[in-house]
């Protein structure tokens, strides 16, 4: 079993930054790609930012030169640091993972989100 646990989340005013972090735990043989979404009520999940295990990454339009997606493999953790953050940026935040176990299959796992609030 694997878990994914986020933290970091917070209330914040426009212009200011959050770093959200994800750990994962469990019976891991590795992790290859890494990300965050985010969801608003109403609306389908999205994606922000992801990291290739080769440390590739990628991002939303919404949030490039904004938003910087780093990870630590020895700690099995990925981070999303936000900046200029705006109210539109409010929602809550999923981190998502695809893990190698020690079983040697490969899965796809979500944390349970956290939430991140802008105020204007």
């Amino acid at each position: 079993q694997v878990q994914l646990v986020e933290s970091g989340g917070g209330l914040v005013q426009a212009g200011g930054s959050l770093r959200l972090s994800c750990a994962a735990s469990g019976s891991i043989f590795s992790i290859n790609g890494m990300g965050w979404y985010r969801q608003v009520p109403g609306k389908q999940r999205e994606l922000v930012a992801a990291i290739t295990g080769g440390g590739s990454t990628n991002y939303a339009d919404s949030v490039k030169g904004r938003f910087t997606i780093s990870r630590d493999n020895a700690k099995n953790t990925v981070y999303l640091q936000m900046n200029s953050l705006k109210p539109e940026d409010t929602a809550v935040y999923y981190c998502n993972a695809d893990v190698v176990n020690t079983a040697r299959a490969m899965m796809n796992y979500w944390g349970r989100g956290t939430q991140v609030t802008v105020s204007s």
